[in-house]
């Protein structure tokens, strides 16, 4: 299964490559569960990678045996075969590498377009997760907020050449700096070793051919998921989710509005909530060890329900 093997710098552990059905995927964690601690899986969101779940991860080192996966063309993953950068494609990805793994049912992780991803997973194939916590998910809101709608040009056609054109090499920094203001609900808080990160992921990715159109191709994806209609509404497949879920939401979030909390309590048949005053749309990055004192929860009542 694994192809290829190195240790990472930022505390995950061995990262792999692991080949899929059409896809070839980076895996940050332990290759067999072996710790005693139940598996888990973190999904990350629009333009990000597993790196970004390096505090939570840390947080829970002692509860769970924690694995990341870079969806297909992100982080540290090749793009798919066929070019699929849908929220199907991305889904059809992470349920082959669970398949291949052996290790589910997982305690499933989704940030924003890992939240959809993660949601959709769970309604089609309930005996894959044990658990679902999604950190500001990426369900159809509509109309977005207006600090959203940069984000959502990413999916119209000719846009990303745009950017391209108009900003070649460009400020690092300024952009790093953009970007932390937009998904940070305070980005003065942002640590030395997560600005560090963020500059290093962003000079190394401005260097792959690839890389606009995957993130051009995934905000498709998203788009494109919210306005699908029956079976595949991504609403209804929230109802159809068996297994406990816990919500994170920021009030300072500027891509998904902390008014979806309430329909997506009601959505899922068994919702807890998590509000955090102070965050943007990473809690996980900003507010780990809140997030990890609501996941222990989670974690205590999915035990007393086996």
């Amino acid at each position: 299964m694994s192809t290829e093997q190195r240790v990472m710098a930022d505390g995950l552990g061995p990262e792999r490559t692991v080949a899929v059905p059409g896809a070839v995927l980076a895996v940050r964690g332990p290759a067999a569960a072996d710790d005693g601690l139940p598996p888990a899986l973190f999904v990350h969101g629009l333009g990000g990678s597993g790196e970004n779940w390096t505090e939570l991860v840390a947080e829970l080192s002692g509860d769970l045996s924690a694995e990341t996966v870079d969806l297909p063309g992100c982080g540290w993953s090749a793009p798919p075969e066929d070019g699929n950068f849908s929220l199907s494609g991305h889904v059809r990805a992470v349920i082959g590498y669970l398949e291949a793994a052996g290790r589910g049912p997982v305690h499933l992780f989704g940030n924003s377009l890992g939240g959809a991803v993660a949601v959709r997973l769970a309604a089609l194939r309930p005996d894959l997760v044990r658990s679902l916590t999604l950190i500001s998910p990426a369900l159809p809101e509509l109309p977005p907020q207006r600090t959203a709608w940069p984000t959502g040009l990413l999916a119209v056609p000719g846009v990303p050449s745009l950017l391209r054109r108009t900003r070649p090499g460009g400020d690092v920094e300024q952009a790093i700096r953009d970007l932390l203001a937009l998904v940070y609900g305070d980005p003065a808080a942002v640590r030395p070793a997560q600005w560090e990160r963020a500059v290093a992921e962003y000079r190394r990715r401005s260097g792959l051919p690839y890389s606009l159109a995957a993130l051009a191709g995934s905000a498709r994806g998203i788009v494109s998921a919210y306005t699908e209609r029956g079976e595949q509404s991504l609403w209804r497949q929230a109802g159809q989710v068996k297994a406990p879920v816990l919500l994170v939401y920021g009030l300072r979030d500027k891509l998904v509005s902390y008014r979806s909390a309430r329909r997506a309590c009601a959505a899922f048949a068994d919702a807890r909530l998590l509000v955090l005053p102070e965050a943007g749309h990473v809690a996980m990055l900003e507010h780990p060890e809140l997030v990890a004192r609501s996941v222990r929860e989670l974690l205590a009542e999915s035990l007393r329900s086996v």
